[in-house]
């Protein structure tokens, strides 16, 4: 996997994101029987892989996401392994780092239908009829081709963080983030404390500030980017 608004229905409600999707079918039906070791020493280490990526701790999110990626090995199941793919690229998305998804390509095959739209919602080559493949909290910015206050407000609407920032990401591929949307992406990441994504967006911001003449809000930015920047001494 926002508390820039706070989740509506507090922590239990159900997040309608890829990750969230990963989850579920790692942590099996909550009323059966236990899930099996494989299940949950994967969900704990995507769980960890994501936070870790995010808050720009690269080492620990690739130690985490190969463990993810071995427990999953260890079953067989080639479709859990290329949504956990997918999730790291989700991941980089969500940071404004925007590259082919290459891990999951080699899977693709394998995958199902809703995952290979998911791959293309990234990289902006979905096509219209497949946005209702999209987990439910993409659908309406890719059916519609929502921007400026549109686009902003369908953002809010997204409860789960990563779930905004990476659909945000692909507004911003497109071309179709305004300001306020930015804004948006730098208040959410800013209040999970995820380090990376923060200074991927603020960077954003203070490129769109400079263009429009903002130099005072810029300055501010600045100061916002040295202040992040300095708060973690490890190499990405």
């Amino acid at each position: 996997m926002s508390r820039v608004t706070r989740q509506r229905g507090g922590p239990g409600r159900r997040r309608a994101s890829l990750a969230a999707l990963l989850v579920a079918l790692l942590a099996g039906c909550a009323s059966g029987p236990p899930p099996p070791a494989w299940r949950v020493e994967a969900k704990s280490s995507f769980d960890l892989a994501v936070d870790a990526y995010l808050r720009g701790d690269r080492r620990v999110a690739d130690a985490a996401f190969e463990r993810g990626r071995r427990e999953i090995a260890s079953s067989g199941r080639l479709d859990l392994l290329a949504r956990a793919e997918l999730l790291r690229c989700a991941a980089a998305v969500a940071s404004t780092v925007f590259e082919p998804c290459a891990q999951f390509e080699r899977l693709r095959a394998d995958a199902d239908a809703a995952d290979r739209a998911y791959a293309d919602y990234l990289v902006c080559r979905l096509s219209p009829q497949d946005a209702r493949l999209l987990p439910p909290a993409h659908r309406t910015l890719a059916a519609t081709g929502m921007e400026g206050d549109a686009g902003v407000a369908a953002l809010r609407a997204i409860d789960d963080p990563l779930a905004r920032l990476v659909a945000l990401g692909v507004l911003f591929q497109a071309g179709r983030a305004p300001p306020a949307a930015i804004g948006l992406g730098v208040d959410t990441a800013s209040e999970q404390g995820w380090r990376r994504a923060l200074l991927a967006w603020l960077e954003v911001q203070l490129a769109v500030l400079e263009q429009a003449g903002d130099m005072a809000q810029a300055g501010q930015v600045r100061r916002r980017i040295e202040l992040v920047s300095g708060s973690d001494t490890r190499r990405e």
